[in-house]
């Protein structure tokens, strides 16, 4: 028996892939900031979980080494924590940065840093979150785009430094996806109708698509695969979409 471990497990993004792994009988640690919301999804899918301190990468080891001894090894470990904070560098503050970095690469380091001390016996795969932001300029996103693209080096290096153990690192750089934290955006008329035209295929992508390749990523049956970053964006990107001609007023 081994498990899955998931930080940020009560997300929009981490409880689908949450279900879909317990319905396909697998086993996982659900790992959250939200012990009221934990508590919620853990009783629902019957799976055990813990708090985790998004500023101790200790924790994170922790809290999935204190699980081992009754699940068997982690063969896997998804980092689903995430932010969206849309300002210009001038108008963003110490505090708003360090938060960013702090719950996007912060928990990224920590889920790396997990990896490599209890995972080298029989390796696994281990999925971070980056943003097609850390790849093109995308006005109002520095904060995220830095810690988006801190991101994508740390999984590289990683996956060069823990190969010899077959601990593969490979992130997800999603476009904007339909999620609790986006609702703001895909929410207002103007906001949603200028997001969308940025990406070619005009639409936003949903929590299951990404859910299905992460499924697809973690899976033992796919592992000769390290250090890739894959673009789930709807061509944000890497395609340069079609702009509408103007309609006559």
């Amino acid at each position: 028996m081994s498990f899955t471990a998931i930080l940020g497990a009560t997300g929009t993004i981490g409880a689908c892939l949450s279900r879909s792994l317990v319905r396909e009988g697998q086993a996982v640690l659900l790992l959250g900031r939200d012990a009221v919301k934990l508590a919620e999804l853990a009783g629902e899918l019957q799976q055990p979980s813990a708090v985790f301190d998004p500023g101790c990468s200790a924790s994170v080891e922790e809290a999935i080494a204190a699980h081992i001894p009754q699940s068997g090894p982690v063969t896997a470990i998804v980092n689903a924590v995430g932010s969206v904070l849309l300002k210009p560098a001038h108008s963003t503050s110490d505090s708003e940065f360090r938060d960013v970095i702090e719950t996007n690469l912060f928990t990224s380091f920590a889920a790396v840093r997990a990896a490599g001390k209890l995972m080298r016996e029989q390796g696994g795969a281990v999925l971070l979150f980056a943003s097609a932001a850390a790849s093109i300029g995308i006005p109002n996103h520095e904060a995220i785009a830095a810690a988006k693209a801190g991101i994508v080096g740390l999984a590289k290096s990683a996956a060069a430094t823990y190969a010899g153990s077959n601990i593969r690192f490979n992130v997800i750089s999603p476009g904007l996806v339909k999620t609790n934290l986006t609702q703001r955006i895909w929410n207002s008329p103007m906001a949603s109708a200028a997001s969308q035209e940025m990406h070619a295929l005009g639409r936003f992508g949903e929590a299951e698509q990404i859910s299905s390749l992460a499924r697809w990523i973690i899976d033992p049956a796919n592992d000769w695969m390290t250090g890739q970053v894959i673009g789930l964006d709807g061509g944000l990107g890497s395609v340069l979409p079609i702009r509408k001609a103007p309609r006559p007023v």
